[in-house]
């Protein structure tokens, strides 16, 4: 056998061992984490929330003169713009359902 033929020889097995370490470090597994119970705490939690009431709502919060702040709040916070925080609302996270006895009669 030749140098030649054993140099190349040992860069191809230097080559297959390179290819199966990057094959082991892709497919490693990653380390268990440890899950909490507890929700992670975020300042902007209550534009959330109220975005999850406003969507709730359904199609009535475009009517909805909150909400539409809600979701210009948004806009600005997805745009890079300042969003403040906005304090809750107290209402139901449903609409009113009406019953066909009722009609149309709204208090």
């Amino acid at each position: 056998m030749e140098r030649s033929d054993i140099l190349r020889a040992g860069a191809m097995i230097i080559v297959f061992v390179i290819f199966l370490a990057t094959l082991h470090v892709i497919h490693r597994r990653p380390a268990e984490r440890l899950i909490s119970d507890a929700p992670p705490v975020s300042a902007r939690d209550d534009l959330s929330a109220e975005l999850r009431r406003c969507r709730a709502l359904g199609p009535q919060d475009a009517e909805d003169p909150h909400c539409q702040a809600v979701w210009e709040e948004n806009r600005a916070r997805f745009f890079g713009g300042p969003a403040r925080p906005l304090s809750p609302q107290a209402a139901p996270a449903t609409p009113p359902t009406m019953n066909a006895t009722q009609g149309d009669k709204r208090p």
